[in-house]
């Protein structure tokens, strides 16, 4: 038997690391040696906070690059990393490491100083996990759940688990497939949560969910609930 599907939220503590870069160079040392939680803060903490609205970068290595050193291209590359081919946080530095790299040779003009005060701080943020209190135990429930969850909730399981966890799927397919529903979890993972805000993730999410309905309702009509 399935084990029910239990929604998670997560509360952070952001931390101030004491590292801190002026230009690419000192940038990419500290790439090389912060924790893999301040890799991941600093490419994802964006995607919670803005929730209506899109900033022109995600990543906040590439706002930094193009705001205080006016590196555009270099800005432009590190926010064409495909987010959804990695799997993990190891990749995510890696990739990161090798974007500016690769900049810093094809460049021989010395490295630009960022102004005094733009200097880019290096944080990290400690996670909690718990519980929400949500559970579905089949996937009619699953999808009424879904329209009321949080955007941390959304963030933990689409983000959080694929990439911190180093899970090969968000948690959402993994418990569909788990179900015997492969489909409708590649449908799931076929959503690029990196080109949308969390509200649009969560209303594309529903729409799945009211696609896939009336086969639960013809296959499993005890599952759906009623009204009178």
């Amino acid at each position: 038997m399935v084990t029910p599907f239990t929604f998670d939220t997560e509360r952070r503590l952001v931390v101030l690391t004491g590292r801190k870069a002026c230009n690419l160079k000192q940038l990419l040392e500290h790439l090389n040696q912060v924790s893999g939680s301040c890799i991941f803060y600093h490419t994802h903490y964006l995607y919670l906070i803005h929730h209506f609205e899109k900033p022109r970068f995600y990543n906040e290595f590439a706002n930094w690059v193009s705001g205080a050193l006016q590196e555009e291209q270099l800005a432009e590359r590190l926010a064409a990393i495909d987010l959804l081919a990695i799997t993990s946080i190891r990749e995510m530095r890696e990739a990161v490491i090798a974007t500016v790299n690769k900049h810093l040779e094809g460049n021989h003009r010395p490295p630009r100083e960022c102004p005094p005060g733009e200097e880019f701080h290096f944080c990290e943020a400690k996670s909690f996990i718990m519980p929400t209190g949500q559970v579905a135990h089949n996937i009619p429930e699953f999808f009424e759940t879904i329209e009321h969850v949080t955007n941390a909730c959304l963030h933990f399981h689409f983000f959080e688990a694929r990439l911190r966890l180093e899970r090969p799927t968000n948690d959402f397919s993994q418990w569909l497939r788990d179900l015997g529903e492969p489909s409708l979890a590649s449908k799931i993972d076929d959503l690029n949560p990196y080109s949308m805000t969390l509200e649009e993730l969560k209303h594309a999410i529903m729409r799945l969910g009211r696609k896939y309905r009336p086969k639960y309702a013809i296959c499993a009509p005890n599952l759906v609930k009623t009204t009178n």
